[in-house]
């Protein structure tokens, strides 16, 4: 058995397939059917702890296949597990009133600040007490994918390698999707219950960060 990354199946390595999800993935901001909440953060962490069980259960399943099978399913995972944490964000903007303010900008920085926080950098800015987001080109969207994309592979490698553990494995991906769904929720929390601006003036692509 050998888990050398070069030995690892494409899918996993590649991290430009991981990035071309990101890129389709953000193409689309999920609606929601929740209303605004007289009390948006106990409905906000309602909403977390629901899809937190949900994604533990996802990824745990996903990873129960041991051994090359356990790798097919990893970018099936990863993908599963932010559709999950996004229609988290999607509840969550709407419990706090702000559905129609959640672009792609904002669903970029819950789900993956905790990721690749530098991708961020000059992107998302604290003026004062709020957040400034910078509207971003494609180009910029493509290019923070790119560095949140080599995070993901970088991760999913050592979750593929658990995948040769069964049983054991499938639990340690279940706590982890289940840890990870937390933080993109405490991101999102964070990000409604203090207000926040986007500024619409584009991005330039020179401008964005190269971390």
């Amino acid at each position: 058995m050998s888990d050398s990354p070069s030995q690892l199946p494409a899918v996993i390595t590649d991290h430009g397939r991981v990035t071309q999800a990101i890129l389709d993935f953000v193409s689309q901001i999920p609606d929601s059917k929740v209303p605004g909440a007289l009390d948006p953060e106990k409905e906000a962490r309602r909403i977390a702890g629901r899809a937190q069980q949900r994604a533990g259960l996802t990824a745990g399943s996903l990873a129960l296949p041991p051994g090359p099978l356990g790798w097919l399913t990893v970018l099936p995972e990863v993908i599963a597990i932010w559709k999950i944490q996004a229609q988290m964000v999607s509840d969550i903007a709407a419990a706090y009133g702000q559905h129609s303010e959640l672009g792609r900008e904002q669903m970029l920085w819950c789900l993956f600040r905790h990721t690749a926080a530098q991708a961020f950098r000059d992107l998302v800015v604290r003026v004062g007490d709020r957040l400034l987001f910078r509207r971003m080109t494609y180009t910029l969207v493509e290019r923070v994918a790119k560095t949140v994309g080599i995070k993901v592979t970088q991760r999913a490698v050592g979750s593929g390698i658990s995948r040769w553990l069964p049983v054991v494995g499938a639990v340690g991906v279940g706590s982890y999707a289940y840890y990870d769904t937390g933080q993109v929720a405490r991101t999102a929390i964070a990000m409604f219950g203090a207000p926040f601006v986007t500024d619409d003036t584009a991005v330039d692509e020179s401008s964005a960060p190269t971390g």
